[in-house]
């Protein structure tokens, strides 16, 4: 008898709605609800989903920890609000502060990827007394830029950047939502060019099972992609709202995890930890890893994990 996979053990981790911030989160928890070590909670990127932490959230509930793994505002079971101003990164960061509040915890060891990296890494700036550690993937920390994101990114990497692109509202949500499987697993980063293109039928990545691919296209094509398309459409709007950080520095437990072929490197290079991050204890970059590395090398990032908790306390 072959052993259970991921996807099939995720359909016993028990999920509940908690109301934070004036929304609902779908929030999955596992491990000992009693545990003495620190409570962890998990935060997605785009277009991932609370699913994306399966194997993380497995291993560290097997290993003591109570663990979080929330689908944030505008993803799978959670609210999504129709407002693209509800979706800068502190209002994020606020509802994550609720979700502490509402299980009683003082504090929690926060990790995130792609968007979630963002995330977190604002969680231990704005709220530093909550944040027991700080680990971030795929996304480097770097300090607060004096000049608004969007017209960088413009005049360095053109219109057709997929974050630029991003920015008119309906556009890529039409473009992603028309084959979300497609959207999924292609090979390339989106773009009107792609969009305009016949559509390819690759295979999903050797790393996502065909159950586990069928999860993603469900929930996808339920909600759509547009709450995740307007964390995009609140860049300039975040490096508005945290003018206040300039300057700041995160002087909590860090760690940073990253696949040395992840694409994201090329524009946002991981040169600049070291000015943010005071207690950095560990770079970890996994050989020939790419982009959704908690899934790809589930392995590696959960022994990374232990071993950063265990330092942790």
């Amino acid at each position: 008898m072959s052993a259970p996979t991921a996807a099939a053990e995720w359909q016993h981790v028990k999920s509940r709605q908690v109301d934070t911030n004036g929304i609902s989160l779908r929030v999955f928890e596992h491990g000992p609800a009693d545990s003495d070590k620190p409570l962890v909670v998990l935060c997605h990127g785009f277009p991932e989903l609370a699913f994306s932490w399966r194997h993380q959230v497995l291993a560290l509930g097997a290993a003591g920890y109570r663990v979080l793994a929330p689908d944030l505002r505008g993803f799978g079971g959670s609210s999504r609000p129709a407002e693209p101003e509800a979706y800068d990164t502190l209002t994020v960061c606020a509802d994550l502060v609720g979700l502490l509040d509402e299980v009683g915890a003082d504090d929690a060891v926060f990790v995130g990827h792609d968007w979630g990296a963002q995330v977190v890494w604002h969680m231990a700036w704005e709220h530093p007394e909550r944040v027991r550690g700080v680990v971030g993937m795929s996304v480097p920390v770097a300090p607060r830029s004096p000049v608004a994101p969007l017209p960088v990114m413009r005049r360095r990497l053109g219109d057709a950047f997929y974050m630029v692109w991003f920015q008119e509202p309906g556009v890529a949500d039409r473009a992603l939502a028309h084959n979300v499987r497609r959207t999924l697993v292609t090979r390339e980063i989106w773009s009107a060019e792609w969009a305009e293109r016949p559509d390819e039928k690759f295979p999903p990545p050797r790393w996502l099972d065909d159950d586990e691919l069928a999860y993603y296209v469900e929930e996808f094509e339920r909600t759509g992609f547009t709450g995740g398309l307007n964390y995009y459409r609140n860049l300039d709007r975040t490096w508005e709202l945290t003018e206040h950080l300039a300057g700041r520095t995160i002087d909590r437990p860090s760690l940073f995890v990253t696949g040395s072929a992840d694409p994201v490197a090329r524009f946002m290079p991981a040169d600049r930890l070291e000015e943010v991050l005071t207690d950095l204890r560990g770079r970890v970059v996994l050989d020939g890893a790419g982009h959704w590395i908690q899934q790809e090398r589930a392995g590696a990032v959960n022994a990374a994990l232990l071993e950063f908790l265990d330092g942790v306390g």
